[in-house]
């Protein structure tokens, strides 16, 4: 059963906006700069979020839930020993990509910074949906691993098409894929977490990645 949820604006993490924008030491003119481009964004950003429960096959290398059959070794390792995922398709809407679009053409500095507040603000919708899976998992004593997505690792980037087709994405959200394998609007993640009863060490997200050349890497 695919469903869909709807969240308040996640608290806003400036330092992560840095991070994203690549600007370091940054003087009060950047924050001021921050300040007003949240201001601007905060009326036209929304966070939805479709996602469905799938359990697992395995057969030897062969990994199998809903419509996905895959031998990535990176989901391998994400989902440990898992029984069941949580497929999920996160964005925070088309009206961000046109305000993004407009400073584009009018203001390069409001654009980078927008850019990077895109990143930030699906990022901490994928963190706010996981947190409340990872809540109502606790009446089971379950949790969720990490999470990874297509692209990531050896993942394939065409595994977008089998988790749209899972999730009926542009009918859930208003998210859609091209033939290129971009989603619109572009501030959007799909993600796989596996659902666990297993005890997780808890870390900072760039120490569980093996992305170790990454330019966002804490």
């Amino acid at each position: 059963m695919i469903r869909t949820a709807i969240f308040d604006p996640p608290a806003w993490d400036r330092a992560e906006i840095m991070r994203y924008a690549r600007i370091r030491g940054a003087d009060d003119s950047y924050r001021d700069l921050i300040d007003e481009c949240i201001r601007e964004a905060e009326s036209v950003l929304s966070y939805r979020v479709c996602y469905a429960t799938e359990d697992i096959q395995r057969d030897n290398e062969l990994i199998c839930f809903g419509n996905i059959e895959t031998t990535s070794q990176t989901i391998k390792k994400a989902i440990g020993n898992s029984q069941q995922v949580l497929v999920f398709a996160a964005t925070v809407g088309a009206p961000f990509d046109r305000l993004l679009q407009r400073y584009s053409l009018l203001s390069p500095s409001k654009a980078l910074i927008l850019q990077a507040i895109g990143a930030e603000r699906v990022e901490s919708l994928c963190d706010a949906f996981c947190a409340q899976a990872n809540r109502d998992l606790t009446v089971s004593k379950k949790r969720l691993t990490r999470r990874v997505s297509p692209g990531y690792g050896d993942i394939p980037l065409d595994m977008q098409r089998d988790i749209f087709a899972l999730l009926d994405c542009p009918r859930k959200i208003g998210l859609t894929l091209d033939e290129s394998l971009l989603m619109s609007p572009s501030k959007s993640v799909t993600a796989i977490c596996g659902i666990t009863a297993e005890e997780i060490t808890e870390q900072a997200k760039c120490a569980e990645c093996d992305k170790t050349d990454c330019i966002y890497r804490q």
